[in-house]
């Protein structure tokens, strides 16, 4: 597999402390969030489409067709290699991505540890914190490279990661995150839909698909998974509270969606926007605005 060769596996010994009398200054500590953007980096770089939180996965990886998944913890433990091997089921090549240890790789541990990871076919990767003395910032280098999953696959569990990695419109996650509503390629939808709703009042399935909402508008409409939608005629929804409630929650997911049906495109950059709490309002004044012209 071509996913990072050309890395040079580190081998030397790494964070090794000096001698003298001085004290050592502390290591940053890094959280799991911390280690998914340089490792996000490192596969962007060689081409791959990089989503965070895909199906349970950390991150998933894909270039043409290769699906490459890295699960991300803060220590080396028992649970992470559960998990990284279940993911071998799914994807051509899994790592592990830790924060780069103190002491040497060639201490009796890491020889060990290392041996484990070559006989489990897993990939092993390293992100060091951002210098604070010098304008460094935290990056990832791959450690080991993984071996090609001898494990038996399951053609539905990749198909799902595959199609949600490739029905996402941006990254929107960060890896790692505990207790975040995650953006999914099906909530991406519901809130397209919702910003239909916000912006051009009650529609049926119909018109809503023709702004471009999918094919899987009635469906996502009748089920009303988030509470979002209101059915008050037959064919006929409009926006709850609730639905409004989510545009401001997903502001910058919402903002491009808003900004195509609007024409205003100073919103499709969250970045402009100085009140996101009140995005579809912000966007009906602007209308307003415009019209009074």
């Amino acid at each position: 597999m071509e996913t990072t060769r050309g890395v040079t596996a580190a081998s030397e010994p790494v964070g090794r402390g000096r001698r003298s009398g001085r004290k050592r200054a502390e290591r940053p500590t890094l959280n799991e969030t911390d280690l998914y953007a340089p490792v996000r980096e490192l596969f962007a770089r060689q081409g791959f489409n990089v989503r965070g939180e895909v199906v349970g996965c950390d991150l998933a990886a894909v270039r043409d067709g290769e699906l490459v998944v890295v699960e991300l913890k803060t220590a080396f433990n028992t649970a992470l290699l559960i998990q990284a091997t279940d993911r071998q089921h799914a994807a051509d090549a899994v790592y592990v991505a830790l924060p780069r240890p103190e002491g040497s790789l060639r201490s009796a541990r890491w020889k060990g540890i290392l041996h484990l990871l070559r006989r489990l076919e897993l990939g092993l990767i390293f992100v060091s914190a951002a210098k604070t003395r010098t304008p460094s910032p935290a990056h990832a280098e791959v450690i080991l490279e993984p071996g090609s999953p001898t494990a038996r696959r399951h053609a539905r569990k990749r198909t799902s990661i595959l199609r949600e990695t490739a029905n996402r419109s941006a990254d929107h996650n960060v890896g790692g995150s505990v207790r975040t509503p995650l953006v999914t390629a099906y909530r991406e939808q519901a809130l397209h839909i919702a910003c239909c709703l916000a912006l051009r009042g009650d529609l049926s399935p119909r018109e809503a698909r023709a702004l471009g909402t999918g094919d899987r508008t009635p469906a996502i409409l009748s089920r009303n998974v988030y509470g979002w939608f209101e059915r008050i005629a037959r064919g006929v929804y409009r926006l709850t509270p609730e639905g409004h409630s989510a545009i401001a929650m997903f502001a910058k997911v919402a903002a491009p969606y808003l900004a195509e049906l609007s024409g205003h495109q100073e919103f499709g950059d969250f970045a402009e926007i100085e009140d996101p709490t009140s995005l579809a309002d912000s966007v009906a004044a602007a209308d307003a605005d415009q019209n009074d012209r």
